[in-house]
């Protein structure tokens, strides 16, 4: 199919591909081509990691049947298309919930682990593919490799967190975690500066499951919410059919005077009577407040937007994050849905995986072009020198020399991209 019209969540303008092509099922071989093959699952990668201008994307939505799943043990085992959306309504009501899940139920198994994505728990339970038991990779040489912790280790590491690049993931087996209701127990903390957002996260992280904040990025000291949560025996139902957006506007509504008067009200009385001490929820709001708003992504208008997420060493968090925020403010740009947590000791299981011991912050801007750039610039500068890095799956403009200085295993990886696989992002980052 020519002429393809796909995208990347930041709506950013570039060409996603020559050609879409569709894996029929997963024991088909891989189309032929004189093109490179990117595998696309729902688009939900803000960058350029998921579109592959001037070659073809394989389309592996089609992929989205259930194989098995073990009510007992929560052994679960599916096509790569299936989503991560579709997983929760079939084991939710039975009892079960994803041990890892990201900010959006709307992103594809596979995507999933060739992002090795990572949540709100990721100080106790890691990242994605830690929970991943094995998973089926077609190479396009038509070889098909099983890959587990086990078996094809080093093919295992390669591909969780290979941004698609080792060839297709047909089918994953998940292992579950086990849940009495559908509903999250929240407590929720308003803190000013970050020392207090440390003290209260590190309380919080070892009293509850799950720990997020949403950070006022403008504000001249930095304030924002805790949201601590644990899964609750409470069933509730599910919130109704939320709003869409319906097309883009002219001009991003997201602005200085928008994001202002945003934060200052989210921060300040969100409901009748401030933000409540304890609340039960269902898990849907708590772990997808942005699943709500279809096609939320318009609002930026047509200039569409970047997302900057970095994640820092622990030992240089605060100063780091703190200088970061500092450079935002000034420059006036900023995110109505900042998000700031820290990450655990944890080893992710791939070579190319995001997260480390430390703190990430992850911020969304609108794209004004050379004022934005320059500030990503700046903030790449306090990155790196607090040897951090960039989140692949949300990137859209990190220089190659930053990728490779922050991604080591990039040199080993390399032994493992499929000869016939290529992205945007793959070659922008591999330019000398």
């Amino acid at each position: 199919m020519a002429g393809s019209a796909r995208s990347a969540w930041g709506n950013l303008g570039w060409p996603s591909a020559a050609a879409e092509l569709r894996l029929p099922d997963r024991a088909a071989a891989l189309p032929v081509t004189d093109t490179s093959l990117l595998p696309y699952g729902n688009g939900r990668s803000y960058g350029d990691v998921c579109l592959n201008p001037g070659g073809s994307l394989l389309q592996m939505r089609g992929l989205d049947r259930f194989i098995a799943f073990d009510a007992e043990t929560g052994v679960l085992v599916c096509e790569a298309g299936v989503l991560l959306a579709d997983i929760l309504a079939l084991i939710v009501p039975r009892g079960w919930f994803l041990p890892v899940t990201p900010g959006t139920r709307f992103v594809s198994v596979g995507g999933a682990i060739a992002n090795d994505v990572h949540g709100k728990n990721h100080h106790g339970a890691g990242s994605f593919g830690a929970h991943v038991r094995g998973f089926e990779l077609l190479r396009s040489d038509g070889s098909r490799r099983r890959c587990s912790p086990t078996e094809n280790a080093d093919w295992f590491a390669a591909s969780i967190g290979g941004l698609g690049l080792t060839g297709v993931i047909t089918q994953a087996t998940l292992q579950l975690r086990r849940i009495a209701g559908n509903s999250i127990a929240v407590r929720n903390q308003r803190f000013v500066g970050l020392d207090e957002f440390f003290a209260i996260n590190a309380r919080a992280e070892i009293e509850h499951e799950y720990a997020v904040a949403w950070i006022d990025c403008l504000a001249g000291t930095p304030r924002g919410v805790l949201m601590a949560g644990d899964h609750a025996d409470e069933t509730i139902a599910a919130p109704r059919g939320g709003k869409n957006v319906p097309l883009t506007p002219p001009l991003s509504l997201i602005n200085k005077a928008s994001l202002h008067a945003f934060n200052a009200a989210y921060y300040g009385k969100p409901w009748p009577g401030g933000w409540p001490t304890e609340q039960t929820v269902h898990y849907q709001p708590y772990f997808y407040p942005l699943d709500a708003i279809g096609n939320w992504n318009r609002i930026y208008g047509p200039r569409g937007f970047y997302q900057y997420q970095s994640v820092v060493p622990q030992a240089a968090a605060r100063e780091a994050t703190g200088e970061m925020l500092a450079a935002i403010a000034a420059s006036g740009q900023g995110s109505f849905l900042a998000v700031l947590k820290t990450l655990g000791a944890q080893s992710s299981p791939g070579l190319l995986s995001f997260p480390m011991a430390g703190t990430t912050l992850a911020l969304d801007f609108p794209n004004r072009g050379a004022p934005t750039l320059k500030l990503f610039e700046r903030l790449d500068a306090i990155v790196r020198a607090a040897s951090g890095r960039l989140y692949a799956a949300k990137d859209a403009r990190m220089p190659g020399a930053m990728f490779r200085e922050t991604y080591p295993g990039w040199q080993a990886f390399q032994s493992f991209v499929d000869p016939k696989f290529s992205s945007g992002f793959w070659r922008r980052v591999m330019e000398k």
